[in-house]
């Protein structure tokens, strides 16, 4: 049973969210998800403790009905014929609940490891690469995305292709989500009004591609901290929001999509518990010095682009969401076993696809 909340929106949320040395948590974590009634179960893959084939074979068993999203992987981390392969075996082990979320990542992230970069033409042809791959065809192919003389599945099962979703923040990334797949993940911290402007440029690239409105499902993601004592939920928005802000380029994108002035970036990045990190900030920093540098930030930077407090004042938030265009929410920050207080007062009903 899928489960709506007040607003009539699904709701989906991260397990194992930021730094996790433990992976083994995400089964319980996928079990309370079940029983709660959430919608989609995402993944965000982290290379050491966070591999999307282990853990959504892994999730897949534990549970029968969520649906289990990477959110995300990349398309040049892995050869298409692997990816195809994991993909469908995650199809045949959840039973047609595999959802395949990828994203570009920053150019510099693919220099430090070796990997090329991600382009529009790239992701464009690997998205098709994959499908054709997944429906057993074979596939030669010279172009922006490689050069692979001959590949196959050997033994493809009976399920459907994954739904591809490709998280995108500016309008070409937007755009190439309403004319290629079948949804897009909006990036955490996005006032409601920036959704709006989102989903207006992804329902326009479909129309243009000659696709019927709608045919992108919308994940807005939302940082939630429901009903957490003050430290907890310091830590949960604060440390999530330094981890997205304090990466150059990254930081920016993310402000001007907002609206708001870049100045505050500039102070982030002073703060000296900054200096000489240049990955993830929480791959190196404990969560109470996340906590410490968070307060550089502005606090509209999350508290108009985040739902906390109390379980009343969250759903508020989530219907804003709604009503800027979201077809389902992805809670970030809070695993599913913190997310209790949302559904004890609200009455839940069957959940739409």
């Amino acid at each position: 049973m899928n489960t709506e909340i007040s607003s009539g929106l699904p709701l989906g949320a991260y397990t194992l969210p930021g730094r996790v040395p433990d992976p083994r948590v995400a089964i319980g974590q996928a079990v309370t998800a079940e029983r709660l009634g959430l919608h989609t179960l995402w993944l965000s893959e982290r290379w050491g403790t966070k591999d999307l084939g282990v853990l959504t074979g892994a999730l897949g068993q534990a549970t029968s009905r969520v649906r289990i999203a990477s959110g995300i992987t990349h398309f040049q981390s892995r050869h298409p014929a692997l990816l195809a392969s994991l993909a469908m075996t995650a199809q045949a082990m959840a039973d047609g609940r595999f959802v395949l979320g990828v994203g570009r990542s920053v150019d510099a992230m693919w220099d430090a490891v070796g990997l090329p970069r991600s382009t529009n033409a790239s992701i464009i042809d690997y998205a098709d690469i994959f499908r054709r791959l997944c429906r057993g065809e074979k596939v030669r192919y010279d172009g922006p995305a490689g050069k692979y003389p001959s590949l196959r599945l050997n033994d493809v099962p009976d399920q459907p292709v994954p739904p591809l979703v490709f998280a995108a923040i500016g309008p070409k990334g937007l755009a190439l989500a309403g004319r290629h797949f079948d949804g897009v993940l909006l990036h955490p911290f996005l006032t409601p009004a920036a959704v709006a402007r989102s989903v207006a440029t992804v329902r326009d690239a479909e129309r243009s591609a000659g696709r019927p409105v709608g045919s992108v499902r919308v994940y807005a993601t939302v940082v939630v901290a429901c009903d957490l004592p003050t430290v907890e939920e310091l830590a949960v928005v604060g440390a999530r929001a330094v981890t997205y802000y304090q990466i150059p380029g990254f930081g920016e994108r993310l402000a001007a999509v907002n609206g708001w002035d870049q100045e505050p970036l500039r102070r982030l990045r002073s703060h000296p518990l900054l200096a000489g990190i240049r990955g993830s900030a929480d791959s190196v920093l404990t969560r109470e010095e996340l906590v410490d540098v968070a307060s550089a930030l502005p606090p509209e930077w999350t508290g108009e682009a985040a739902a906390v407090g109390s379980a009343a004042n969250c759903h508020e938030v989530f219907e804003r969401y709604r009503e800027a265009g979201a077809d389902e929410l992805v809670l970030h920050g809070s695993t599913p076993d913190q997310l209790g207080p949302l559904f004890s007062t609200y009455k839940t009903g069957p959940g739409r696809e």
